[in-house]
């Protein structure tokens, strides 16, 4: 049975009842900026946003996120609310407002510089800086104010995402136990050996254990976390519930592997536009008459984007028949660029892409074509659409979503997906070539099968590939959560 925006609904309906149903985030679903005509609102393509809005869209309620657009403050009503999607408003967004000093030591420096590489167990150093951590804790406990003034003294549920808010569900339940609160976090936990770097790895756990629930994508993560709690804390963990006792409470600890909305995006990838849009790019110089292999995400050194770079130019020496006739295209925006490892990691991006080219380069020929800037979920389509091969290969990574998404995308039951074993789509996508990034001389090796693999095999992988997204997409995994909340009740 696939579960529907429908289903979810009437689950949702069923489950949640009177109870206010409210999901808060750091990143928020619709920015408004300026435009030539006007303020226009976009959507960005990020992972978590993209999946949780079809979820907000069938449940309504309240999303809560940080304003980030430079418009955004001019469309709220007083409440700082806005009805959204703005073509069919289907639920509540309410903006939180964080200074620029909040935004840099909550956002990029503790959350970004200290809990994002410690979790992803990436070779860059953490930063755990005293300033960062107040004002972590300073804007955590602004949610709270937020989510508790949002609930207004009535029963709800709240559903709480990724690491920027570790504090906020025991926040929540001292001045709200009633209520019902739900962790994702979007990232791998790590082992508890890594864990205790962390300075305030004690409060970090003692925040998440306000949780009636915690979900993490592998099983592998729920471990981890179970292991991390069992060393640092006088608590009770029952391995065999996968839970904790503290308190005369008890958090479980579950494993939810996200997933997309695969209709919709199939829908998308069907329409008439993407089409036009995937004649254009076949069309354009650069990649007419060339295997087309691409990679999407915001350049981040867990992305492992120079690994693949790297078995790129090896795949070349290997073959340098294909010199001409292969174009790899690098989309997506610069990420965080205020943190100085993501400075450097860019620059070394860059660099390498240049060396390559030079390397490789013939007359308007370039094997490598990096497009830096924001797309939106619709151009993201459209070039999974077209392209021959996507390639994913994470260094870590808690799920990727663009793997999924390009197996959705693929209707014609064409296309090779080279995904990493470092992701949590690789335990379901089984049908990809799953490669280990680190792993030149292979990587290079899994390109060449995926350039000369035969049409059937492609179809026969996809469609493979195409099952496991339709049956496990976002409406089951939020049905999952919501039923698992509702127990709690």
């Amino acid at each position: 049975m696939i579960w529907t925006p429908q289903m979810l609904k009437g689950l949702v309906q069923e489950k949640v009842g009177r109870h206010k149903f409210i999901i808060v985030s750091n990143r928020e679903p619709y920015i408004h900026v300026y435009g030539d005509n006007g303020i226009r609102c976009i959507r960005p393509a990020s992972g978590m946003t993209v999946a949780l809005d079809p979820v907000m869209a069938a449940a309504g309620g309240t999303w809560i996120a940080a304003g980030s657009g430079e418009a955004d403050r001019d469309v709220v009503d007083e409440n700082n609310r806005i009805r959204v999607p703005p073509e069919s408003p289907r639920y509540t967004l309410r903006r939180v407002w964080l200074t620029r000093e909040e935004e840099d030591a909550y956002y990029y420096g503790y959350s970004n510089e200290g809990l994002w590489p410690l979790c992803h167990i990436v070779h860059v150093r953490p930063e755990f800086r005293p300033r960062d951590w107040a004002i972590y804790q300073d804007v955590n406990r602004k949610f709270a104010d937020i989510v508790c003034e949002e609930l207004d003294g009535d029963e709800g549920f709240v559903f709480i995402q990724d690491y920027h808010f570790a504090l906020l569900p025991k926040l929540i339940k001292e001045r709200r136990p009633n209520v019902v609160v739900g962790h994702f976090w979007h990232i791998p936990w790590p082992n508890a050996e890594t864990f205790r770097v962390c300075p305030q790895a004690e409060d970090i756990l003692w925040g998440l254990l306000g949780n009636d629930i915690i979900g993490f994508h592998t099983r592998y993560h729920c471990l981890n976390f179970l292991d991390s709690v069992d060393r640092f804390l006088e608590v009770r963990v029952d391995r065999e519930r996968r839970s904790v006792f503290k308190d005369g409470r008890e958090t479980l600890v579950r494993p939810f592997p996200i997933s997309i909305d695969a209709e919709g995006i199939e829908r998308l990838a069907e329409s008439s536009d993407i089409r036009l849009a995937g004649i254009r790019l076949k069309q354009d110089y650069r990649f007419r008459n060339k295997i087309l292999a691409v990679g999407v995400e915001r350049l981040d050194y867990t992305k492992g984007i120079l690994e693949r770079f790297q078995a790129i130019d090896r795949f070349l020496e290997k073959n340098p028949e294909y010199r001409g006739r292969f174009v790899f295209l690098q989309l997506g925006p610069l990420s965080r660029i205020h943190i100085p490892q993501y400075q450097a990691y860019n620059d070394a991006v860059y660099r390498a892409m240049i060396a390559i080219n030079e390397r490789w380069r013939d007359k308007d020929w370039l094997p490598i074509i990096m497009q830096k800037s924001h797309l939106n979920p619709t151009e993201v389509v459209a070039y999974l659409r077209v392209a021959d091969i996507c390639i994913v290969s994470s260094v870590h990574d808690g799920m990727n979503l663009v793997a999924k998404e390009f197996a959705a995308a693929r209707a014609d039951e064409d296309g090779v997906l080279i995904l990493s074993k470092f992701t949590g789509s690789a335990r379901e996508l089984e049908a990809a070539l799953i490669i280990h990034p680190y792993d030149t001389e292979r990587f290079a090796d899994v390109i060449h099968q995926a350039v000369t693999m035969e049409p059937e095999e492609r179809k026969q992988r996809m469609r493979k590939m195409r099952h496991a997204v339709q049956n496990n997409n976002v409406f089951r995994w939020a049905g999952k959560i919501v039923s698992e909340m509702r127990k709690l009740v």
